[in-house]
Parts: structure tokens; C-alpha cells; sequence
């Protein structure tokens, strides 16, 4: 997989700059980049989305909390399975990577890169409900179940489940992910597979929710996405950041009520004010919600590790 293509695909947007290696895609977040035959560059941008528009502003630091969140959690849960990362630290890059990326580009990318192995991509979303909300609560109301899953009577909005529930989608390059069912998912990727990718995403929420409650967050879904490296499931992409999970705090959670999140939902509230039709072109964000967004990111980051989210200084 490779491409003759340099630099970013927005042309530096948000504060970027063109970086000097392959460009191989761009998600509404993360740039990926070639580096070699078996690693890869993922940047996670400070580009926000919302009913799947990418929106005019950058919401500051926000990729480095990706970034940075996703470290601590490969790190975590490494125990459980294994992952794509190698580094996020660029001191810690190789040399002959180094040695392509000019001074620009390396500021630009402290704190927001990771150099990663490449895997087999699994067309699969590995989402992860705990509670009820967002498409789940919806498809609740309507059928009494999720993604097959069905479930007591009379739950209100936002109720912890019985157990969590593994309700896999399908991945879109744009639009809406597709839920589908775990059969529709074996069907794809075979009993064998889907029966692991099963087990190994409830026990990363699990492991995960449990840290999680201890430092006053719940995590309400979440969504996983994995690999296959020599045959081995690997966890790849990014883990429990605000942008794959539904964050809570939790001494504000009701039962009947939609919880504040550490999330976009903030943004998505406030679009919802809006007399816009949701199609491109996206509103610009006024600066109060920028500024409210991107402390929300961090203060994520600082609960959840208990430190607020650094700032990288280069020894290179």
C-alpha cells in the first residue's frame, strides 16, 4: 500500500502543516501517512465533526487528547490484547523518519502522532453499550431491543444495562456507521473471529469502566476497532478517547435524563439551535464554543490520568 502523494489533504488546515512522507487517507479526524513497508504515521488532527460534516473550526489540543488518551490506553489495557502502537514519542522515532520530516513538521506533530505497525484492517466497528443511549436508546423505544439484543421493560432513558451488550457496525468512510447484527458479523469475518472479537471488546470495557467509575467518569459505550497481525487480533486506531466513547460524569448521572458528556454532544447541542440543514457547508463555531469544547477534551484527559495533558517540548 503506498502513494505518490505528499503532505495533508486539508493543505495544512487547523494550524498543519504538509508533511514530507506518503499521504495513503484522511478520516474526519486522523491523517494517515506511509513510513516504511510495515509502519504507518496516524495524526490525529484537531478537526471536530458533527452529523457527519467536518466543521469550519479546530478545536484546540483536541489531537493531542486523542493522541495522547489512546497511548495511556493501549498502555492499560495491553494485558488484554495487544496493539498497533510503537511509539508516540518522537524523540523516541527513528532517525531515518527524523531525518524526513522538517522542524515544522515535527512541531506540528508532538503529541498528536503515533508511528504504528500496520495490520489487516477489520471492516468492523466493535462497539460496546453499557447504558442506554444515543442510536441505542432510539432502537430501544421502537423494538424493545438493541442490535438484537433485547431487554427489560420500561427502561428509562440512559439506564445501565443488565450487562453490556456487544452491538457491532459497520464501518463508513462517510455518513453514519451501519449497526448490524453479530450473525451479520460472523457471516463476514467467521464464527472463530467474531466469537474473539466479541470476548476481547467486552473485556477491554469492562477493565476500562471499572478504572473509569473510580475517577468519577462512566463510560457509557464505546467503540473498538481491531487487526489482524499474523493472524492475531490487534487493537488499532484510537481507545476510549471522547471522540469513540460516551463519557459521564458521574455526580451528575440521572437515570431519565441525557447526561452532560465530555464529548461533541455539546457541539451537537448547540448546532441543534441552529437553523442549519445539516449539509455541507458546516456553521462556524463561535469562539465560546470552541473554548468550552476543547476544555471539556481536556479535562477528560485529566480525570481519567490524572494529569493535565502536556506540553511536548523537543529535545530533536
Amino acid at each position: 500500500m503506498g502513494s505518490d502523494q505528499q503532505g495533508r489533504p486539508d493543505g495544512g488546515a487547523e494550524g498543519g502543516v504538509d508533511l514530507e512522507l506518503p499521504f495513503l487517507r484522511s478520516g474526519k479526524v486522523r491523517d494517515l501517512y506511509e513510513v516504511d513497508a510495515d509502519h504507518l504515521l496516524m495524526v490525529a488532527s484537531d478537526r471536530i465533526s458533527a452529523f457527519d460534516c467536518i466543521l469550519p473550526n479546530a478545536i484546540p489540543r483536541k489531537g493531542e487528547v486523542l493522541t495522547q488518551l489512546s497511548v495511556f490506553w493501549f498502555h492499560q489495557l495491553a494485558a488484554l490484547v495487544p496493539n498497533h502502537l510503537v511509539t508516540a514519542d518522537l524523540d523516541h522515532f527513528p532517525s531515518s523518519l527524523l531525518e524526513r520530516l522538517s522542524a515544522e513538521s515535527r512541531r506540528w506533530l508532538a503529541g498528536r502522532a503515533m508511528l504504528v505497525r500496520r495490520a489487516e484492517v477489520l471492516p468492523f466497528e466493535c462497539v460496546v453499550r453499557g447504558y442506554l443511549a444515543g442510536s441505542g436508546w432510539k432502537e430501544y423505544r421502537e423494538t424493545g431491543a438493541v442490535c438484537g439484543h433485547l431487554l427489560p421493560e420500561g427502561l428509562p432513558e440512559a439506564a445501565q444495562l443488565p450487562a453490556p451488550i456487544f452491538t457491532p457496525a459497520t464501518k463508513a468512510e462517510s455518513g453514519h456507521d451501519i449497526n448490524v447484527s453479530v450473525a451479520t458479523m460472523a457471516a463476514h469475518l467467521g464464527a472463530d473471529l467474531t466469537r474473539s472479537l466479541e470476548q476481547t471488546s467486552l473485556a477491554l470495557y469492562r477493565q476500562a469502566a471499572a478504572y473509569a467509575a473510580e475517577r468519577g467518569i462512566i463510560i457509557a459505550d464505546t467503540k473498538f476497532e481491531f487487526g489482524l497481525r499474523d493472524g492475531q487480533i490487534v487493537l488499532i486506531d484510537e481507545a476510549l478517547t471522547p471522540d469513540s466513547s460516551r463519557f459521564w460524569p458521574a455526580d451528575r448521572y440521572r437515570p431519565g435524563t441525557s447526561p452532560p458528556s465530555f464529548d461533541k454532544q455539546f457541539v451537537r447541542d448547540y448546532l441543534e439551535t441552529l437553523t442549519w440543514d445539516k449539509q455541507p457547508p458546516a456553521p462556524l463555531l463561535p469562539d465560546a464554543i470552541v473554548e468550552a469544547t476543547s476544555a471539556r477534551y481536556l479535562e477528560a484527559y485529566l480525570l481519567l490520568t490524572g494529569e493535565p495533558l502536556p506540553t511536548v517540548v523537543l529535545s530533536t
